[in-house]
């Protein structure tokens, strides 16, 4: 008969050789994985001189970087949602709270979002204006001429008065 000797691996070793196995595993999967630079949003510049249509490009800019509205919203989406899809939002503003205009209704949802919730849909949208956002009145007022955009006719223009705002 053969002598056969097993050899114990001591348990300490044993549970090297684990955390050693699994770190090497998780940095070769995460290496896989594509890496994406994040940048900071590009500042927009608000002008006093901006037309209608410049403020809605701005807002459009603003919503898609800074805003980061198009995080939680949509636009043309359907199925189960977490905030309401914006599409065709200027068209239904104006409608939405009687005695209420698109501007008055837009602002309120921006500056004060859960004053007025969209039925199915929980509150839960940031006060934009405030950290970690802090959106500027003037880059709320290209937002809401933006918004009037997706299905409306945008009226907001520099000189708007907007409701709730350190101006308006």
């Amino acid at each position: 008969m053969a002598n056969t000797r097993k050899i114990e691996v001591p348990p300490p070793l044993k549970l090297a050789a684990l955390v050693l196995g699994t770190t090497l595993l998780y940095t070769y999967i995460g290496q896989l994985v594509p890496q994406k630079e994040v940048l900071p949003p590009e500042e927009t510049v608000i002008r006093a001189d901006m037309t209608t249509d410049d403020l809605v490009a701005a807002g459009e800019q603003i919503a898609a970087n800074k805003g980061i509205c198009l995080t939680c919203h949509t636009i043309g989406s359907s199925g189960p949602l977490r905030f309401p899809d914006l599409s065709g939002i200027g068209a239904r503003a104006g409608t939405r709270v009687e005695g209420m205009s698109d501007i008055e209704y837009l602002a309120h949802s921006l500056y004060a979002p859960n004053e007025y919730i969209v039925e199915g849909f929980a509150p839960g949208m940031p006060e934009i204006h405030r950290p970690p956002i802090g959106l500027t009145d003037q880059e709320i007022r290209a937002v809401i001429a933006w918004l009037q955009s997706l299905g409306g006719e945008p009226t907001v223009t520099m000189e708007t008065e907007i409701p709730l705002a350190a101006g308006g």
